[in-house]
């Protein structure tokens, strides 16, 4: 499987929404894994300043990444192949 990253803009959300966003990412790829389309949740990182956000999923292929996202009904403005590169 490959790393995703979904590009978002997310002018006005609260701490409380993007947690909510995170919880509802999390729980569909769990869905979509159930049913045999697997994806996994990795991590966000938000950047206030900018209201842009940042998450990365693991899947076969982005149109996974942004099923997810489209039944989570967290936006998104592109999904792209991404390299993880946490030391370790």
């Amino acid at each position: 499987m490959a790393i995703f990253a979904a590009d978002r803009s997310l002018p006005g959300i609260t701490m409380e929404q993007l947690a909510g966003a995170q919880k509802a990412a999390i729980d569909t790829c769990g869905q979509f894994t159930a049913n045999g389309q697997p994806v996994r949740y990795i991590r966000s990182m938000y950047v206030p300043g900018d209201d842009h956000c940042l998450c990365l999923f693991e899947a076969d292929d982005a149109e996974v990444v942004k099923a997810v996202n489209d039944t989570a009904g967290i936006p998104y403005t592109r999904v792209v192949e991404a390299m993880d590169l946490t030391p370790g």
